[in-house]
């Protein structure tokens, strides 16, 4: 990391005259003289020790130094226009901001965004997923939905739905020579046997996965048996792809949710809480 970066405004104008081949074109479309521009290129030349154009009375062309900076330069430019532009979303008035764990966003919230969308239209819902829960003081994030929250500091807290887990695996897996899927949390098949689980041909090898979508999704595709959560795995049960080994079920992760404080009153925030809250029951 460079200690000292030079000024923004030199790279900007160094980068339109190159591009553009003339100090004097640099300078119409950067709306400023065409001193401020020769200035810019001569501070930017002092910091970096080297010439950048060849100057030849009224023309200008690139050093092979001013080519390599060009390139780079155009790049850097490039991305922080588009991040700059990126945080007009920041300002839009029916912004809802929601976390959640990148497995309850892909096999819970995403199959059912259309009837929410129906439902409440005005709001411009922004959905943020994170393996891990967001610190709500720090980040901008309206409320958050998870299966590993905790109070936090200026925010309310409550209890949506309590999950339930139970093994499963896909319709045409041949009862013998099954591989067990290994999860992490809850969805470890230590947490089913302390549970008083019962024995379904799991074993202590296999394969591991620490996303517990992706532990869903193997199971979906055949790859094995698996500990899953009953609210997480019904879209599949339903497409055929899960069949449960057990009628039993046992104890799994709360799903809950964080609305930070200046959010609680928000109208928009009550409309989603309201659609999750009869989702969820629904289930």
């Amino acid at each position: 990391m460079l200690k000292h970066w030079p000024p923004l405004n030199a790279l900007r104008g160094f980068e339109a005259a190159a591009r553009l081949g003339s100090f004097h074109k640099a300078a119409e479309a950067l709306n400023l003289t065409q001193s401020a521009i020769s200035q810019q290129i001569r501070s930017l030349e002092s910091y970096l020790e080297q010439p950048l154009f060849h100057r030849t009375g009224r023309s200008v062309s690139l050093t092979d130094a001013g080519h390599d900076l060009l390139s780079t330069a155009q790049v850097m430019l490039q991305q922080l226009a588009v991040g700059i532009r990126r945080l007009d979303q920041y300002r839009k008035p029916n912004q809802l901001v929601v976390n959640t764990t990148p497995a309850f966003a892909r096999h819970w919230l995403l199959p059912r965004l259309a009837d929410f969308h129906a439902r409440c239209p005005e709001v411009d819902l922004w959905l943020f997923t994170s393996f891990d829960a967001p610190d709500m003081s720090s980040q901008t994030i309206d409320l958050a939905i998870r299966d590993d929250l905790g109070p936090q500091a200026e925010c309310s807290f409550s209890v949506l739905h309590q999950d339930r887990l139970y093994p499963a695996c896909h319709p045409a897996l041949p009862e013998t020579g099954r591989t067990t899927l290994h999860g992490e949390r809850e969805m470890d098949w230590s947490h089913w046997q302390l549970e008083g689980g019962e024995a379904v041909g799991q074993q202590g090898k296999g394969l591991n996965f620490s996303d517990p979508g992706l532990l869903l999704d193997a199971a979906g595709e055949g790859l094995g048996i698996a500990l899953v959560s009953q609210l997480l795995a019904q879209r599949l049960v339903d497409e055929g792809r899960l069949q449960a080994l057990s009628a039993q079920r046992v104890r799994g992760p709360a799903w809950s949710c964080l609305v930070h404080r200046d959010s609680q009153d928000d109208p928009l925030a009550r409309q989603f809480l309201a659609w999750l809250r009869a989702a969820l029951g629904s289930d």
